[in-house]
């Protein structure tokens, strides 16, 4: 019987433990990925894709904190991030909006930013497919977010919270936002989230599967970058 033992551990347990031991370090702190169940990226981000989490890209954490051991950049306006939500630790996908000291104001859907509303353009060209949204009739657009272009969508036949502030974002905290501004729990709902809750950034997709085609590969999704106009 100890033969056995000795026999599985060297031979299955042990190769294993070795790979968990260097991989999993790797994971919470240089790279991870991230997968999305719900809509609140729409058209960005679709249910059941998974991105990349570039955990290097403002800090070095210690493995399986949020302990800083070093910090080179701050996330800046238009990024993608992952973080762990302010009101209840659960972990989330959504864009940087407002930085710290902004004043972020919804009005009718229209993002306003120290005051200046930012601009649209209607756009019916977008890499996605149109029978992925639960609404008939989305609105989308490009928002040209300071040097960020990317996609937001508006789904007029719900009720949703389109007006919203002023408000004056904290020093160290950040303004989040879905990118389907009528269906994300948001900043405007969990409020701005501290530096230290942010993981990582989000630069793109990775792969995508259709949940409601028994995950069949969305081949066109895979790669997709999170702005318009590059990576």
């Amino acid at each position: 019987m100890k033969h056995i033992v000795n026999r599985i551990w060297r031979e299955w347990l042990r190769p294993v433990a070795l790979v968990f031991i260097i991989v999993a370090p790797l994971k919470s702190a240089v790279a991870d990925w991230n997968w999305v169940p719900t809509g609140s990226m729409k058209p960005s981000i679709l249910e059941g894709e998974l991105v990349l989490v570039n955990k290097l890209a403002y800090d070095l954490k210690v493995p399986f904190t949020t302990l800083h051991l070093s910090t080179w950049g701050n996330p800046v306006r238009g990024d993608v991030v992952v973080f762990y939500s302010p009101k209840d630790g659960t972990r989330l996908v959504k864009r940087v909006i407002g930085l710290p000291g902004d004043t972020v104001e919804l009005r009718n859907d229209i993002l306003f930013l120290n005051g200046i509303a930012q601009q649209y353009s209607l756009t019916d060209s977008a890499p996605f497919l149109r029978d992925v949204f639960e609404d008939q009739n989305p609105v989308i657009a490009i928002e040209h977010l300071a040097t960020c272009d990317h996609y937001v969508m508006a789904l007029p036949s719900r009720g949703a919270l389109r007006t919203f502030g002023p408000i004056v974002v904290p020093p160290d905290q950040y303004f989040m936002m879905g990118d389907s501004r009528d269906n994300s729990a948001d900043s405007r709902f969990i409020g701005p989230v501290p530096r230290e809750k942010i993981l990582g950034r989000v630069p793109r997709v990775l792969l995508s599967f259709d949940p409601s085609r028994y995950f069949i590969p969305r081949v066109q999704r895979i790669l997709q970058p999170m702005k318009v106009d590059g990576p």
